[in-house]
């Protein structure tokens, strides 16, 4: 049977599973929901790798997507929105990061969750996940795309909160919903202009159409161009960019597994796969294009800054996370799509690999995250040591690892940019040198120097196989994921850029000028985090003791107070409006006021009538009397008064 022509398998030996282990694995041994998690990811893997294997074939023969309509869902009228599934060569990129980084991590988390309470529930969610990671990635069209955007939304709320009994773990969880929302509302306006424009949202149909439209001039503000920014109001929300970050490094209250799969490998590169799928429209839209690069450009800065100071190992990771992201909207934003997806990629590989191996360290700490309460752990947990500084390697920058070739292929292409390509490239360069200074600070502090931990209440252990050889298997990745692109520095193809072709055309050829140049960049760019490094070496690689925060350090340390912020302009004063006017007034005073003020007259009314049954039945004999001199008069007013009618007798 040709996995091709049912791609609905994929997504749905997940949900499978998830259904499953909800419903029945609170019964069950561990090691029964481990198979049946498993298993689903696992074999939603092998068929994931089946279906590209029988996607190349078939693209070798025809040289188009491969879409696969299923059954309508929603028709009306002249619109139609099915349930189609589609791949194609970015299909295949994101397919294959989310199965495979995602069976890597549910491997990890039966290590890594084997003590902890709900653990059925912990696998459900984490397949639910999958399920509508891949209905995202899978869709042939907007509304599909948008159940898989708003599903992993959902889980990203029940895993955020998954120790519910925690406060703040239950406050990150509905902080995280409720700014997605606000995102997700831009979205579905893009959703509606483009239905109004092109009067369907199948992608096919939409990119076609839009293709044939005369392009925006810069600062024009057509339809393509609004609906572009909408789309991205919506990316900025899932993918934590300026000014909807925030719920982001407060989803570190989830379990460390769901930082590395959900905030890390997949569901927060949601907008950076919307925004490349919709390559089309944006190409079409250069203002549009130039804010996704200006607001990916300050993220990535802004989130370096915050990160150079944080004690919390995965809060560092976070604002890491964020800044990474940022890198990945600046090569989107400059057209340079490829090169966002190829940082896609390769940022699945170290930054799954950077939240695991902190959460191998936490594991070994026996729960601490501060790292001013670690030291010398490099001698103890030597495979999670090495594993941690492979990922660093990568993500500071340096060759031969894969976010060299990837954040070099973002630095050029913006360098190159001609709207403020020198000040976005000046910008993204920074960004890069607080990157390497704040990993290698996170490595200087978690591993090497003297212990600062009491040796006797906690007992570094490494962690189990099932959870090194995860890591392994990403440090692997990590080293090698980008050497697709590789040949490219000695004149040969970039074969990431080249597979890629199909879907965002053909990158432009520069000559020997533009190789030279290249080069040149790539050699400032690794300078670049060799100063990140030798400050970090210069500061933390020796004796460390952990200063009072004041100054700058104060102001990086609280965030910009952005939290306190929003807190006092938006939080309290809709929590003020919506408890003493919605709510006292509106709801309690003027609708609860009506329903209630009806019922007391209808009840005072009810009291007045209750009087007149007095059981006398002398009382009741004149009522009845009364009664019928009413009736008689009623009857027989007319003959008695007959000038009243015309003189009738």
């Amino acid at each position: 049977m040709p996995i091709l022509d049912h791609l609905w398998i994929i997504p749905l030996l997940p949900l499978l599973g998830s259904a499953i282990n909800g419903l029945l694995g609170k019964n069950w041994v561990k090691g029964t929901v481990n198979s049946v998690a498993l298993g689903s990811t696992g074999l939603s893997f092998a068929c994931a790798l089946e279906a590209v294997r029988e996607f190349l074939d078939f693209y070798a023969q025809n040289h188009q997507p491969f879409v696969k309509q299923f059954f309508d869902w929603i028709v009306a009228g002249s619109f139609r929105a099915g349930f189609d599934l589609q791949i194609d060569q970015l299909t295949v990129v994101m397919l294959l990061v989310v199965t495979g980084v995602g069976f890597l991590i549910h491997i990890y988390s039966t290590g890594y969750m084997a003590h902890e309470e709900g653990y059925y529930r912990f696998f459900s969610y984490l397949n639910l996940f999958m399920f509508f990671m891949l209905i995202l990635i899978l869709a042939a069209n907007y509304v599909l795309l948008f159940v898989g955007w708003e599903g992993v939304g959902l889980c990203s709320y029940l895993l955020i909160g998954f120790y519910f009994l925690r406060k703040s773990a239950a406050d990150a969880g509905k902080k995280a919903f409720i700014v997605n929302r606000i995102g997700d509302f831009g979205f579905m306006l893009g959703m509606f202009l483009l239905f109004r424009a092109f009067g369907s949202l199948d992608f096919q149909t939409v990119f076609a159409k839009a293709a044939t439209w005369q392009p925006d001039a810069m600062g024009q503000f057509g339809t393509i161009t609004i609906a572009c920014l909408l789309l991205f109001v919506g990316a900025t929300g899932k993918s934590a960019q300026l000014p909807l970050y925030v719920w982001l490094p407060d989803a570190m209250e989830g379990p460390t597994p769901v930082s590395a799969l959900i905030h890390a490998a997949t569901m927060v590169t949601a907008g950076v796969y919307v925004v490349a799928r919709s390559h089309v429209l944006y190409t079409h839209a250069p203002t549009a294009m130039y804010v996704v690069a200006i607001v990916g450009c300050a993220t990535a800065f802004f989130a370096a800054t915050i990160g150079l100071v944080q004690s919390d190992i995965k809060k560092v990771l976070a604002y890491s996370t964020v800044s990474q992201l940022g890198y990945m909207f600046l090569g989107c934003g400059v057209g340079a799509f490829g090169a966002g997806i190829f940082h896609l990629m390769t940022h699945a590989f170290f930054k799954a690999l950077l939240f695991l191996s902190a959460g191998s360290v936490i594991h070994a700490m026996g729960g601490e995250q501060d790292m001013w309460h670690m030291g010398g752990l490099g001698k103890k947990i030597k495979i999670t040591f090495w594993c941690m500084l492979f990922a660093t390697i990568a993500i500071a920058g340096f060759p031969p690892f894969a976010a060299f070739f990837s954040k070099d292929a973002i630095l050029f292409a913006a360098y190159n940019s001609e709207n403020g390509g020198k000040a976005l490239y000046t910008v993204g360069l920074l960004a890069a040198v607080l990157t390497s200074f704040y990993m290698f600070r996170l490595i200087w502090l978690t591993f090497f120097g003297e212990r600062r931990y009491d040796e006797h209440r906690v007992h570094v252990h490494e962690s189990p196989f099932n959870m090194t050889i995860p890591l392994m298997i990403l440090a692997f990745l990590s080293l090698t994921g980008g050497w697709f692109a590789a040949p490219a520095l000695w004149g040969g193809k970039d074969y990431f850029a080249e597979f890629l072709a199909p879907v965002f055309g053909a990158a432009t050829e520069g000559g020997e000028a533009s190789a030279s140049l290249e080069h040149m960049l790539s050699i400032v760019a690794v300078v670049a985090a060799t100063a990140g490094l030798l400050v970090a070496w210069r500061m933390y690689s020796k004796k460390v003791e952990r200063g009072v925060s004041t100054g700058l350090h104060k102001i990086l340390y609280n965030k910009y107070y952005v939290d306190e912020l929003y807190l006092g302009a938006i939080v309290r004063p809709l929590v003020w409006l919506s408890t003493n006017i919605l709510w006292k007034v509106v709801d309690a005073g003027a609708i609860d006021g009506t329903v209630n003020g009806v019922a007391h007259r209808a009840e005072a009314i009810g009291d007045t009538v209750r009087h007149t049954q007095s059981g006398n039945v002398r009382s009741y004999a004149v009522w009845v009397v009364i009664g019928a001199i009413v009736v008689f008069a009623v009857i027989f007013w007319p003959v008695l008064h007959p000038a009243l009618f015309g003189g009738v007798r």
